[in-house]
């Protein structure tokens, strides 16, 4: 007698199709700084290191973005997910669209090697010539 069929279930790797799944497995991402590989077939393209402001799914007016600053992930512009576990026990994405994919980790919190070129930079912002002010709300009353 046939049963009904068993949800999937991974550890430590494994390729996700399902889109709420994918929502799932990249959660942890979320608010985290990331290094970001992107490849068409086996050229790299581009690389840089974001923060992952949004994960989107169901929602296919809003696109995926990587910047230095946001990352926005679209669950819907991708066909699956790839995931593996590092031996230091984080894990790598792989976001991939036909030949095209973003290959994403955890950016290193330590020391790093300064001559790589993944390794994460910090924005540099001048703030010089800006002065912090505090405003006052209006039920506050200043004292004299």
């Amino acid at each position: 007698m046939p049963s009904d069929p068993h949800a999937k279930f991974f550890v430590n790797a494994g390729v996700v199709t399902s889109r709420i799944d994918m929502q799932h497995v990249l959660r942890p991402i979320l608010k985290q700084t990331v290094t970001y590989r992107y490849l068409r077939g086996r050229e790299l393209v581009t690389h840089g290191t974001g923060w992952v402001e949004r994960l989107v799914v169901d929602q296919p007016d809003i696109s995926t973005f990587f910047t230095p600053i946001a990352i926005t992930i679209n669950i819907d512009s991708f066909e699956h997910l790839e995931f593996e576990t590092r031996p230091d026990q984080l894990l790598v994405y792989q976001l991939v669209n036909g030949d095209e994919r973003i290959v994403l980790e955890f950016a290193p919190v330590g020391a790093v090697d300064d001559e790589s070129p993944m390794a994460p930079r910090q924005l540099a912002f001048d703030t010089s010539g800006f002065v912090q002010m505090e405003l006052l709300g209006l039920d506050r009353v200043e004292e004299e």
